[in-house]
């Protein structure tokens, strides 16, 4: 065999192999396997073939549930049909999953596995979600590398085949799913000898054919269901043998030997461990470090399902005194984990002794220190049993005690940490060098990425290796030779050298080039860190470097090119040609531009790099003292503090508080000061519009009205307020540390009074913008449901995780001044949950009576039900609060004023302003009542005790259901159809972004005809899913299409649907970053502008309510469009690149586009025209 590497990631393998040996595949995103479907999606777009000799059929659905419905569909056609998916996904699946393994159906799931939401929703890998399959009837593979990957994929699949026995391919999500490694790839014109045709022809034969007909899928009795399920077991005893067979095949073709248990260890071995997946190779680097003076050994399990207790005992040496069984999952309540169980169930006729522990949940790090920790645990007299490791358990003190980290990683192999920030580019650049390397050395290359819960904005950490021996060290760099700190905020912030040798190079990107600048800006700990360690230290002003040249941020490759030069990996002169060559390759679609100025930033980089000789006297400075903290609560100190240092994983567990509750308003201590500028307020041209703080994401520019009696700091400029007799004095202040830099403000501004300057320029509006949210709230003034008074209310949404620029944010935040104090939320996972509820992030924020938006998120496909259950629960205890304040009216008893509050309260029950109202008065006079009147009545003073006790109750609330398209278009459309229908009185909002955003950018049935999205790579074929004209049709829900463009509609079309008794719904246009608008995020709102004038976004409101009225219900707000089409089209990538890949298909698909766009406005047209026909 002529052995090709290739440095590829562990999606990449999977789908590589699942391509080759399928017809079809059924997909739908979930992260971490969604880049499994994109690529078979890419692949088949292209027109690359499969084994077979044809272009695979790539079906995207509408849920894992549809998938999997699709894929069973498929297989009784007989066809080989494959899929992937993770956590929530794989759950969905479960119900066909039974279905094809009761009808004996060949297919391969593959698995990226991850951890399933319980008091959290966790995107990391684990084996929970496998787990939760035992029973389905499927095998269970597991693979423990990215190399792995790719062999077991191809036993998986010919295993199937062979055997009628599906297969459950799984891998640990991120740490295999999305590793880099060198691995040697298996080419498709070599599997041909692995596939027996005549065995294929029998599955195609057994399909469902009326010319050979059968029925499959009845209905049993009690009389023979139970002998059915028993009849297959002959399947399922001759499957391990069958796989080994199958993996012995494979070995042949490519020198890889694999066995369903695969023994590493000493001969004699006492003591070993059992486990499956990445978390064997610490263990072997472990038995190889010290197995020379230790009777230890290892089991990697392979096979898990079915479990051969032949081929366990046949690899179990016969010295074996002591056994551990390692697993990542947690079934509380039971005896012991899955793994655990069946090990033990395999020795219970030996005298050896099973104890089990629990490791890496949520890809907590699983590290040489802590598979050494379980081996020593091994050799105790008294082994701690049902144990954990990795953290530290101070409630049930299970947790195993971890000395000091321990290296060995293979010698002479080259480690590098990159602090990169999302959307920089960092990520990108670093796999772009890991595949420079590989392909032009013959190194070995290792490439792992971490990355925090905010979106675009948030830290990034790129841990890079690379040596001569091949690397299976699936844990994070604990010893870096090369360290670079791409964002200059983060020195500040995090400990970027604790993980630095002695001697390594350290590279910053800042404007500090001098060594005066870098005395003043860099903390004492760092400065003493870099001379205690003696590091070569370098600092480029790459930020600079890319606005110079047009780059605007994007200084991904100016920082590579530092690295080539600097780390030795390459030569430096080569590496450079290879990485200009990589900018062609990657941004040719962008255009030739794009390819220009990255090349020219690369020139730069070197030009301006300056070599730090810093004086040696920087190893003296004082180590600061950790900020005083005793005035901050109690969770910031102990849970929101350390996370934001990345110290999380040393928080024990009784610090948390139970289920994952967390308090609101938290996001306001993160001051990340991630901008490179701010904007700055010119107070004599500014007309007061507030247009800036409604169009912001991230709530850091608001308006401010002032006493001017107030004594105010040195440069708080102010001018006098507009719109008011009263003489106050009115200021837009910026916060420096919250703001992302995306300058939507600006670019709003109708009158440019708001300018873009560097954050080192803006230091002194830190004080002012503390002053000024310490000042009195005056939003009394100015009617609340209009542009500028909502925007005198508080935001209850602030400084969220959400890219900059983010389109959703804007529309939640104005909600929560309009209502914020009465919100309950039922959020949808997605891009929305992620930017509002990430732990231990709150951007949800209280007013100053400590109320506002109590937020929850179930899962991604139930958020309507989920939302309507909470409306539904509320309301019940509002009646029974109803109930009681009428048996108190009823039993005419003197309780004063209260009388006329409670019988005004019963005629406002619905209505949100005036129960508030009325809300804070009872409660007032309801207290007084008690205070003064404990000896009357006894049963009067009962029932008002039990009235008391529910007063949060009075109020109205104002229930939310809110989520992306990917929720209300696709796999949750059934629930949102259903509570549309049901005629409660809830309130949807859909923040369309055209796509999975949260995924990464996979189409929806929200997406536009011609868009290019994952999942739609030639463009979409079918035109958007007009959701708000689907709920016209029930003429009793409410429903508007909206735009931040627009903001008095927006406005109104909010505060009627909030009024509106009944159902609601409202979508709200909201562009994404994956949408590539060439001007950038800062410029959205244009771009929303834009798309109202070309048509492409319609405005209308249909208001139920106009027909009691005598008006039409159907008002479509938009004008006939005045501009063209193509001016949208040219401004977004995820258009106008479809011309360069596949130009036929865009010109073709943009046309039909256009006739979409014009066939709609003529159909609401006359929509309206037929509603205003039926009031005559």
């Amino acid at each position: 065999m002529n052995k090709k590497t290739e440095a590829m990631d562990g999606n990449t393998a999977a789908a590589h192999i699942a391509y080759g040996l399928s017809d079809q595949a059924f997909i739908y995103p979930i992260t971490p396997s969604s880049p499994m479907g994109e690529l078979a999606d890419m692949w088949s777009a292209q027109g690359r073939k499969n084994v077979f000799g044809r272009v695979v059929d790539v079906t995207e659905m509408q849920s894992e549930g549809g998938a999997a419905g699709a894929l069973h569909g498929s297989l009784a056609a007989g066809t080989l049909s494959t899929t992937f998916t993770a956590s929530q996904g794989l759950l969905l699946m479960l119900p066909n999953m039974f279905k094809i393994s009761g009808e004996l159906l060949p297919t391969v799931f593959h698995v990226a596995s991850r951890a399933i939401a319980g008091q959290a929703l966790s995107i990391f890998g684990d084996h929970s979600d496998v787990m939760a399959c035992r029973t389905t009837g499927f095998a269970l593979l597991s693979s423990g590398s990215v190399q792995e990957i790719m062999d077991l994929a191809v036993v998986a699949h010919i295993s199937t085949i062979e055997s009628r026995i599906p297969f459950c391919h799984f891998f640990e999500g991120f740490r295999l799913s999305h590793e880099i490694n060198t691995i040697e790839k298996i080419e498709y014109k070599e599997l041909n000898d692995l596939i027996n045709k005549d065995i294929i022809e029998k599955i195609r034969t057994r399909g469902l054919n009326p010319e050979h007909p059968h029925m499959r899928g009845t209905s049993q009795g009690p009389d023979v269901y139970f002998q059915l399920v028993e009849s297959s077991n002959k399947y399922y005893d001759e499957l391990a043998d069958k796989v080994q067979n199958v993996m012995d095949r494979v070995a042949k073709l490519t020198g890889r030997q694999y066995q369903l248990f695969d023994y590493v260890g000493s001969d004699d071995a006492e003591r070993i461990v059992v486990v499956m997946g990445s978390g064997a190779a610490p263990l072997e680097e472990i038995i190889s470090k010290f197995g020379h003076k230790e009777k230890i050994g290892l089991i990697k399990c392979r096979l898990y399902r079915p479990f051969s207790k032949k081929h366990f005992l046949k690899a179990l040496p016969k010295s074996v005194k002591k056994i551990c069984v390692l697993d990542r999952t947690k079934e509380s309540g039971s005896l012991g984990e899955p793994l655990f169980l069946d090990v033990s169930t395999a020795v219970k006729k030996t005298n050896i002794d099973v104890i089990g522990g629990r490791y890496g949940l949520g890809s907590k790090d699983f590290t040489p220190a802590m598979a050494l920790a379980v081996f020593d645990n091994l050799k105790q007299k008294e082994p701690l049993e049902n144990f954990t490791v990795g953290i530290t358990d101070d409630v049930t003190h299970k947790s195993l005690k971890i000395n000091q980290e321990i290296d060995t990683v293979p010698e002479g192999t080259q480690q590098c940490l990159f602090w990169g920030m999302g959307s920089d580019g960092t990520v990108g650049a670093n796999k772009n060098a890991i595949k420079i390397i590989v392909d032009n050395t013959s190194l070995y290359g290792q490439g792992y990425f971490s990355y925090s819960a905010h979106k675009s904005g948030g830290i990034s950490i790129s841990h890079l290796r690379f040596g001569s021996k091949k690397i299976h060290s699936p844990y994070l760099i604990q010893n870096a030779d090369y360290i670079a700190c791409h964002n200059k905020s983060y020195v500040d912030k995090y400990d970027l050298l604790n993980k630095a040798k002695f001697g390594s190079i350290f590279v910053l990107n800042s404007p500090w080039n001098s060594i005066d600048e870098l005395e003043q800006n860099l903390p004492s700990s760092l400065k003493h860190k870099i001379a205690e360690k003696h590091l070569k230290f370098f600092n480029i002003d790459a930020s600079s470097i890319a606005d110079k040249v047009g780059l605007a941020g994007r200084i991904n490759m100016i920082m590579q090119a530092v690295f080539f030069h600097l780390s030795g990996v390459l030569d430096s002169k080569k590496a450079i040609d290879l990485l200009k060559k990589t900018i062609e390759k990657e941004y040719s679609k962008k255009g030739e531009d794009v390819v220009k100025k990255n090349k020219e930033g690369v020139d730069e980089s070197i030009r301006n790099l300056h070599e730090i000789k810093y004086p040696q006297k920087w190893i003296e400075c004082e180590i600061e003292d950790p900020k005083k903290t005793q005035d901050l609560p109690i969770f910031i100190k102990e849970i929101f503090n350390p996370m934001a240092k990345l110290e999380g994983d040393l928080i024990p567990v009784s610090k948390f508080p139970e289920a994952g509750f967390i308090p609101l308003g938290t996001s306001k201590y993160d001051k990340r000061g991630i901008a490179e500028k701010v904007p700055n307020w010119n107070p004599k041209t500014c007309i007061q519009c507030n247009f800036c703080s409604v169009v912001c994401p991230h709530a850091a520019i608001r308006p401010f009205l002032i006493n001017p009696e107030t004594k105010k700091p040195k440069n708080f400029e102010t001018t006098r307020t507009k719109g008011t007799k009263e003489d106050l004095e009115f200021r837009i202040q910026v916060s420096p540390l919250d703001c992302t830099g995306c300058s939507l403000c600006v670019n709003t501004c109708p009158t440019k009074s708001l300018e873009m300057k560097p954050l080192h320029d803006m230091k002194d509006q830190i004080e002012n913008w503390n002053f000024a949210v310490n000042l009195p709230i005056r939003n009394d003034l100015f009617k609340r449901e209009s542009i500028k008074g909502s925007q005198f209310h508080q935001p209850l949404l602030e400084f969220s995780g959400a890219c900059a620029g983010c389109g959703e944010t804007p529309y939640v935040k104005l909600l929560t001044q309009l209502f914020g104090e009465q919100m309950v939320v039922a959020n949808a996972t997605g891009c929305s949950s992620i930017w509002g509820g990430s732990y231990p992030n709150c951007p949800y924020s209280t007013n100053r009576f400590s109320h506002g938006p109590a937020w929850a998120n179930s899962l991604f496909e139930d958020n309507a039900e989920f939302g309507l259950g909470i409306a539904k629960g509320i309301q019940n205890q509002r009646n029974s609060l109803l109930l009681l304040v009428n048996d108190l009216l009823q039993s005419n008893s003197d309780i004063g004023e209260l009388k006329d509050l409670f019988n005004d309260w019963i005629n406002n029950f619905n209505d949100l302003r005036k129960s508030k109202e009325l809300s804070e008065k009872i409660k007032v006079e309801l207290s007084e009542y008690l205070d003064k009147n404990q000896n009357k009545d006894l049963n009067i003073n009962n029932l008002l005790q039990e009235i008391f006790q529910k007063k949060d109750l009075f109020s109205k609330r104002s229930q939310w259901i809110i989520g992306g398209d990917g929720w209300a278009y696709d796999i949750g459309f059934g629930g949102l159809d259903h509570v549309l229908a049901s005629g409660e009185d809830v309130n949807i909002l859909v923040l369309d972004t055209e796509v999975y955003s949260n995924t990464g950018g996979q189409s929806s049935k929200s997406t536009p005809r011609s868009g290019v999205a994952k999942f739609a790579a030639k463009g979409k074929n079918t035109c958007k899913k007009d959701l708000g004209l689907i709920a016209t049709s029930y003429e009793n829900v409410y429903v508007a299409s909206v735009s931040l463009a627009n903001m008095t509609h927006l406005i109104k079309c909010l505060v009627e649907a909030e009024k509106y008794k009944g159902p609601s719904l409202i979508i709200a246009y909201s562009p994404c970053i994956e949408h590539g608008i060439k001007l950038g995020m800062g410029s959205q709102v244009k771009e929303q502008q834009l798309a109202i004038e070309t048509g492409y976004w319609p405005l209308f409101h249909f208001d139920p309510n106009f027909h009691l009225i005598g008006k039409n219900p159907f008002v479509y707000d938009s004008k006939k469009p005045k501009k063209d089409l193509i001016d949208l089209l040219k401004h977004e990538t995820r258009f106008s690149s479809l011309l360069k890949t596949f130009p036929q298909e865009a010109i073709k698909k943009h046309n039909l586009l256009k006739d979409d766009i014009q066939r709609r406005h003529e159909k609401y047209l006359q929509l309206s025209q037929l509603f205003q026909s039926k009031l005559k």
